[in-house]
């Protein structure tokens, strides 16, 4: 693994778990964490379990023992490193989004499906698409529950850059993240919405803000985490959006709204998405992770309502190896589903998802979303994949 921050500590505790909880194909053994500072890899190759560092992470592409890299840095360096892990024959699992611009998209898109033919599979992290509540959410409408998808209203609000002296921090910078909460926290109800539709996102309309355009200099960053030395620090600019807004139709004809924020003051990690149909809606939301809400306009009028559905049974997806039912899982545990996921594929020879090219796509809606909102929120069609042409 490349990356031991935030969702290094994520992926890591999942890669301990997964293999303790399911039974799977095969085994994975952490073997081996990268990271820049010798001091700060070493102590979380100890603390998060993994039996080697190293500072350079050429060293896991040239190992014959390490059949799986997993990216997890930030997206100015995942194109290089997933191209060569590719490359080398290696299984990569790569954190969203999937890179900084479309053109490593594309270039990561076309080398996943070259390496495909020789039997080495990727995966892009969209992480919620493994929250139980979540698949059930796409089985119901896949199942024909909710009937003709007429509506999809989707946020992802958070609050921990509000404070105006919060340092400038690698995420709101564009050289290093590509795109502030759009990318950050937008491509994950991007993601999550065609997953659960089963539609793609073919055009929109979108404005995007940046509230605060200076932040002080950081002494020293972790990504959501930084120190500023005192009151006199130097300030950079801010060079990514810290909200986006748009509307958009689906390929299947439906109209969805999406807002993505981290100024939303008090909403620490908001994620919501509601589902409308003919025949029915259905409401997730994260901060109530194991639960849905169900309303199926099938039944006689004076019994309709909303239902509350509590995700916890063993038929529910992934919850067979967990608790008795009403014992609640958390936000960990959409990892450790992810490298179930991605271990079973690897094992059995079938191609995870979501795909580099599902990533590419999202990927695409994140360019349209911007340029649109550079011309002054004019419509925007989303472009095609085309990933042979890329090869």
């Amino acid at each position: 693994m490349v990356g031991y921050a935030f969702m290094g500590a994520a992926h890591s505790q999942a890669w301990r778990t997964a293999n303790r909880v399911y039974d799977l194909p095969a085994r994975a053994r952490m073997a081996l964490i990268c990271g820049r500072d010798t001091a700060k890899v070493a102590d979380a190759a100890d603390r998060l379990g993994w039996d080697a560092y190293t500072t350079d992470w050429r060293d896991l592409i040239n190992r014959d023992d390490i059949d799986v890299v997993d990216v997890c840095t930030p997206g100015d360096s995942h194109a290089e490193i997933a191209l060569a892990a590719l490359a080398a024959g290696k299984h990569v699992l790569c954190e969203k989004p999937l890179a900084n611009s479309v053109a490593e998209a594309r270039a990561m898109a076309a080398a996943a499906d070259l390496a495909r033919a020789s039997g080495v599979r990727s995966m892009c992290g969209f992480n919620y698409r493994r929250v139980p509540a979540v698949a059930m959410m796409r089985q119901l409408v896949a199942d024909g529950r909710l009937g003709v998808i007429r509506h999809v209203r989707a946020v992802y609000l958070q609050d921990w850059i509000v404070d105006p002296q919060f340092p400038l921090v690698w995420r709101l910078q564009k050289d290093r993240a590509g795109s502030g909460a759009l990318g950050d926290i937008g491509a994950h109800i991007i993601d999550l919405t065609q997953f659960v539709t089963g539609q793609r996102i073919s055009g929109v309309s979108a404005v995007t803000e940046t509230f605060v355009k200076e932040r002080p200099l950081p002494a020293e960053s972790s990504g959501l985490a930084a120190t500023v030395d005192g009151n006199t620090s130097p300030t950079g600019p801010v060079t990514v959006d810290d909200a986006a807004v748009f509307v958009a139709r689906l390929d299947g004809g439906a109209l969805a709204t999406y807002e993505a924020s981290r100024f939303a003051t008090g909403r620490k990690n908001a994620l919501r998405v509601e589902i409308n149909g003919s025949l029915g809606s259905v409401v997730f939301d994260l901060e109530r992770l194991n639960e849905l809400e169900f309303y199926d306009a099938t039944r006689p009028g004076v019994e309709q309502g909303f239902t509350r559905i509590l995700v916890t049974e063993g038929e529910h997806p992934y919850m067979s190896a967990w608790w008795p039912p009403g014992h609640i899982i958390g936000y960990e545990h959409s990892f450790t589903h992810q490298m179930r996921d991605f271990i079973e594929a690897v094992a059995t020879g079938v191609d995870p998802a979501p795909s580099f090219a599902d990533a590419l796509q999202v990927q695409l809606v994140l360019e349209a979303v911007t340029r649109s909102a550079e011309l002054g929120s004019s419509w925007t069609e989303v472009e095609p994949a085309l990933i042979a042409a890329a090869v």
